[in-house]
């Protein structure tokens, strides 16, 4: 019987082992443990693909593209002599500064003042300024009646413009001033002319006024624009 027993496990050790209810209860232990095994496997792999790196980069830079600094600029100017008076006609363009355009937009008018200089260069010493003008412009807006209203100081004029970029186009076109009269000037000399354009802080009410003396978005002022008005 021992010999028949031994046999039949020498010729048939699988079938054996398959009729054996502990192994094959181990053997799904085994095919359990291995599927755990590999879902955490692949989950930590998952993980490891996504993880964030240890060093992270540094934030962009957020640059505030509303911030304006604004500017002024002569593009063109000249003196036309018509029966013995010098007029001016020039071409400026005024760009406000984003502190300046909210100040308008809440009541503040803005001051715009062009200065005018004639000047007689001398050889040797400092050139000498003969005469100087200035021509005020007061800029306001209604928020009533959402118009922007140009007011000549000098004369009294005023225009209503439905935009701010008309009004500062219609500023910017300077037609026909009268500079000086020809019988002031001294014969047989030389002389040039010089503009440029500023927002007039004297013109801000006074808290403002010592807000802008602080506060570099408020002085916008154009370069000097030069050109010869007579020859010697």
């Amino acid at each position: 019987m021992l010999g028949y027993e031994s046999r039949m496990c020498r010729e048939r050790p699988v079938e054996l082992f398959r009729n054996d209810s502990q192994v094959r209860t181990a053997l799904a232990q085994l095919r359990s443990c291995a599927q755990v095994f590999l879902c955490v496997a692949a989950a930590t792999l998952g993980a490891v693909g996504s993880a964030q790196p240890l060093v992270q980069p540094p934030p962009p830079v957020v640059v505030d593209e509303q911030n304006d600094p604004g500017f002024f600029e002569v593009r063109s100017a000249m003196a036309e002599l018509r029966d013995g008076v010098y007029f001016l006609n020039a071409k400026i363009s005024y760009q406000l500064s984003t502190e300046a355009r909210d100040a308008l937009h809440s009541g503040v008018p803005l001051g715009i003042r062009l200065d005018m200089e004639i000047v007689h260069p001398r050889r040797w010493w400092f050139d000498n300024e003969n005469s100087t003008l200035r021509q005020l412009y007061q800029l306001e807006y209604h928020a009533l009646s959402e118009r922007y209203i140009v007011l000549n100081v000098n004369s009294g004029d005023q225009a209503s413009f439905g935009s701010l970029a008309a009004a500062l186009d219609y500023l910017g076109r300077v037609e026909r001033l009268p500079l000086i009269d020809t019988a002031v000037l001294d014969d047989g000399r030389g002389y040039y002319m010089r503009i440029r354009a500023v927002l007039d802080e004297e013109q801000f009410p006074g808290p403002l006024r010592l807000l802008a003396f602080w506060r570099r978005d408020w002085s916008i002022a154009s370069e000097w624009y030069r050109w010869p008005l007579r020859s010697e």
